[in-house]
């Protein structure tokens, strides 16, 4: 009773005329912002703290447009993913491998809207677990040490084999490009340049916009002008433009689940909503079995990477509020606009700033909500971007994805290294390799290094840290039944004609 009463207290902060502007006004910008390749929140949240600093916005009403552009980022990514097989930011990914299916099938408006409805309910449902176990997982998340964030990457990579179907060896050879390329720059221990040939643009290793822009925007535009060469019709929205109850009830599990998972991952700092996508598609990939069309046109490879990022970013926001330790590089932008106002995030939060808390999740509910009733009307006019020619869209897409590339460092070589990346994608696209495992594996990659390293430094080399916890036990042991069960699965395939002919 005490936590709805402080939920009631919050909703009173977050429903004041001037909280609720400010959140529509969030979820606007954050669609937006997300719809254009490479930005993502943490370049608009970054843009924004400025702004209502200057503005003289109290801090609730500041937390409340961060977060509301936070949701906003999220939403927006999906659309480009869908419409264009851009990825607006690195959790959308997964979003392009069925998403992108379903616009080619002329279900454009069906995804769009699906994808939205999911988010929701992934955002739903863990801002009510916010609310009820904030506290808990906070504990929890603090157990994560080193070790058991290498045997959680771990388990990340060898989930690479959900999304292999009929091509393992190019999956893993594609993965393990994204490992070598995320090994570029100065080793930040030793201090020694690694694979940069001498190059002082590299030193900082490549970053990831020019990455995900080059893999999957110039890949994209080069295929488009190919279709175009070869006078193939381009993608068009047809027919309906909402989904319909059955197809809503036919993910309504996934749903539930990735919400479960995505906020469990969510909670974990530095995780994030990338490795939620991922683990909830493999998962519900693995478990469609030779029913499902993943990677064809499933709603239900649509639905769950969607649900994951809704609750991820939504349970991010549990280790920023209670430990102080940022969720995600979004919630430590987020964590620099409170110590503006001198503010300091952590346990006495709860106590000395009940109104600022609270105030934050309720406004997740109802920024959640604006942006359901934003989105899925505006899906017939995000669909008009298919209508238009390609000899007109491919100049608009090189033209924004050159200025998101340009604006990280400000550099022709920037823009050079990304079309060298592109000319790379449309390489392995032709040769049919998949790009999603190569981006994963170069976002995990560094995250692998660091804690194998941090933890190898604790325990002064000894190897044995990395399964001493039974956190790292369990984790292990669902890497070995990972690896174990195709092995498995295939034995029975050859036993059962054997048996049949007995």
């Amino acid at each position: 009773m005490e936590t709805l009463n402080f939920l009631m207290q919050g909703f009173g902060v977050a429903m004041t005329p001037t909280n609720l502007i400010v959140a529509l006004i969030g979820t606007l910008i954050g669609t937006v912002v997300g719809l254009l390749p490479g930005l993502g929140p943490i370049n608009g949240i970054a843009l924004l703290i400025p702004v209502a600093f200057a503005l003289g916005l109290p801090p609730e009403t500041s937390l409340i447009l961060l977060a509301a552009v936070y949701l906003g980022c999220e939403y927006g990514g999906r659309i480009s993913s869908i419409l264009l097989n851009i990825p607006g930011e690195a959790a959308t990914m997964m979003t392009c491998l069925d998403g992108y299916p379903l616009a080619r099938q002329g279900m454009a408006g069906v995804a769009l809207s699906l994808s939205a409805w999911s988010s929701f309910i992934g955002a739903f449902i863990a801002t009510c677990g916010m609310v009820l176990f904030s506290p808990l997982l906070a504990k929890w998340a603090i157990a994560f040490g080193p070790a058991e964030y290498f045997a959680l990457m771990a388990l990340a990579i060898l989930s690479l084999s959900g999304m292999a179907a009929e091509k393992p060896v190019k999956t893993l050879v594609a993965a393990l490009f994204g490992l070598a390329i995320a090994s570029v720059g100065i080793d930040a221990n030793s201090g020694v340049y690694r694979f940069t040939f001498d190059n002082v643009h590299l030193a900082d290793g490549i970053d990831f916009v020019i990455l995900v822009l080059g893999l999957f925007s110039v890949s994209e535009l080069l295929l488009l002008l190919e279709q175009t060469h070869h006078g193939q019709v381009a993608v068009k929205a047809t027919g309906r433009m909402l989904f319909n109850v059955r197809e809503a009830r036919s993910v309504f599990m996934v749903n539930l689940r990735s919400s479960v998972s995505g906020f469990i991952i969510g909670v974990l700092p530095g995780a994030g909503a990338t490795l939620a996508s991922a683990l909830a598609y493999t998962t519900e990939k693995r478990m469609a079995g030779a029913d499902g069309k993943f990677g064809k046109g499933d709603l239900r490879g649509l639905a769950a990477p969607e649900t994951a990022i809704g609750a991820a970013v939504c349970g991010n926001m549990i280790p920023m509020l209670t430990l102080g330790i940022p969720g995600s590089g979004t919630t430590a932008v987020m964590i620099g606009a409170l110590t503006l106002y001198n503010i300091t995030p952590g346990p006495l939060l709860f106590q000395n700033e009940p109104n600022l808390v609270w105030g934050l999740i309720a406004s997740l509910f109802i920024a959640n909500v604006m942006l359901l009733i934003l989105n899925v009307p505006m899906v017939k006019m995000f669909t008009k971007i298919l209508d238009v020619p390609n000899w007109s869209l491919a100049p608009a897409i090189a033209i924004i994805t050159g200025i998101g590339v340009y604006a990280v460092h400000a550099t022709t070589f920037d823009l050079v290294l990304m079309v060298c990346v592109g000319i790379f994608g449309y390489i392995m696209r032709k040769l049919d390799f998949p790009l999603s495992p190569l981006l994963l594996g170069f976002i995990l990659g560094e995250l692998m290094e660091t804690s194998l390293r941090r933890a190898l430094s604790i325990s002064n080399g000894e190897v044995g840290i990395l399964w001493q916890s039974g956190i790292s036990q369990a984790i292990w042991i669902v890497c070995i039944l990972m690896v174990a069960l195709p092995f498995y699965r295939a034995w029975r395939k050859r036993r059962a004609p054997k048996a049949a002919t007995v």
